[in-house]
């Protein structure tokens, strides 16, 4: 008998055996939200198949949300453009992600990562969300769009907000995301007309430029401007921060593996892939057809939304013989930034910026373990820890 997932009931885990069991029965399961794909190969194929689009545009209406000021922004999105439109706004903000332009940044993301460890070190405790997790991700951002670093923690908390818009229970979160709309907007207005006066070199100043015409051919309308900057402020900051969470949840279940990281710093990077592969903060990546799609047995009408689930691809044994967890181990591309033309813009920052800081932690916490369960969002939908307090032996 074929499962069903109840994929907006907060208690449901897109982690759990359940998932695994039917993910041997059949690689796809009907959900609350059409279906779910389960193992790695139709996975992949299916979020570079071009009968289908990006599939989170329909999400405020699938959630009852018809207008209103998240409604219209939601649709203007990156994550939610398509053709010529995404195209041409994803170009214009390529150049500040390329390699080299976040490389140059890597020393200052380890005097960053340094500062904050030295802050909670010497206590033999730190609750790591606040006190690391959201400052570092929010400073970075800053750091990246050309933001005064000193307004971090008003970014972070509207950044914060906007992050219920991936909530499962994004329906009853409409007031609280709509005023960190017109926060964020309003901030980066001020930001905006800085630039136009007196430019720099960071993002900002090359988007403004964009939007003026500067650049020649492409442009953007300001209305683009205003979307793009708060989409990056608050996406670049919530991802990284639940994910660096999950990263430290899942190696401090693994304790050989924390300690070989404190060992091996150069296995950061790998330890990042690892970590997504078996504990991702975007639990699912959209699609919906534009067409009418049959998929070995599947039959997706136009319109039709499928999910892909991040876990359950990343650790399906056909693709991964052996999926217990290992920083050393060399395994196929995980779908936590997703894959095609919607893979993910800042994926290099990320895995960059988490290279640094969790080498680091491991090596200046060596025999960390929780103190308490903390608090977390539901596995489903985008998750990540509220808090969750660490101890270990006390270091200067």
């Amino acid at each position: 008998m074929r499962r069903h997932f109840d994929l907006g009931d907060p208690t449901f885990d897109v982690t759990s055996a359940e998932v695994h069991a039917a993910r041997e029965q059949d690689w796809y399961v009907e959900t609350t939200w059409g279906w779910a794909v389960l193992r790695y190969a139709e996975a992949s194929a299916l979020l570079r198949d071009r009968r289908f689009r990006q599939g989170n545009a329909r999400w405020p209406e699938q959630n009852g949300i018809h207008s209103g000021l998240f409604s219209d922004w939601w649709g203007e999105t990156l994550l939610s453009l398509e053709g010529d439109d995404h195209a041409r706004i994803r170009r214009l903000m390529l150049p500040a992600f390329k390699k080299r332009s976040i490389e140059a940044m890597v020393p200052g993301f380890q005097e960053l990562a340094e500062e904050l460890v030295d802050a909670f070190a010497p206590r033999g405790e730190v609750e790591l969300i606040s006190e690391l997790a959201e400052p570092y991700a929010a400073r970075i951002i800053c750091r990246l769009l050309g933001l005064d670093e000193s307004h971090w923690e008003q970014v972070a908390h509207w950044a914060d907000d906007l992050g219920a818009s991936f909530s499962i229970d994004v329906g009853n979160q409409v007031p609280r995301i709509e005023a960190a709309i017109e926060g964020l907007t309003g901030y980066l207005d001020e930001v905006v007309a800085d630039r136009a006066a007196h430019p720099r070199e960071d993002l900002v100043t090359a988007l403004v430029q964009a939007s003026q015409g500067a650049d020649g051919a492409e442009r953007l309308s300001r209305r683009e401007l205003d979307v793009a900057l708060v989409f990056l402020a608050f996406a670049g900051m919530e991802t990284t921060r639940n994910q660096i969470g999950l990263a430290v949840q899942t190696l401090l279940q693994h304790p050989d593996q924390w300690r070989l990281l404190a060992e091996r710093p150069e296995l950061g990077r790998n330890a990042v892939e690892e970590v997504m592969r078996v504990n991702p903060t975007v639990t699912w990546v959209t699609r919906e057809a534009v067409e009418d799609v049959d998929l070995d047995g599947l039959h997706v009408p136009a319109g039709g939304i499928v999910q892909v689930l991040s876990h359950s691809a990343g650790t399906d044994p056909r693709a991964v013989p052996e999926p217990a967890f290992d920083i050393t181990a060399e395994r196929p591309p995980h779908h936590g930034f997703g894959a095609g033309i919607h893979h993910c813009l800042g994926h290099y920052v990320a895995r960059t910026d988490m290279a640094v800081a969790l080498p680091l932690l491991a090596r200046r916490m060596p025999d960390a373990v929780p103190d308490g369960p903390g608090r977390w969002l539901p596995v489903s939908g985008n998750t990540g820890a509220l808090s969750f307090p660490i101890r270990f032996t006390p270091s200067h």
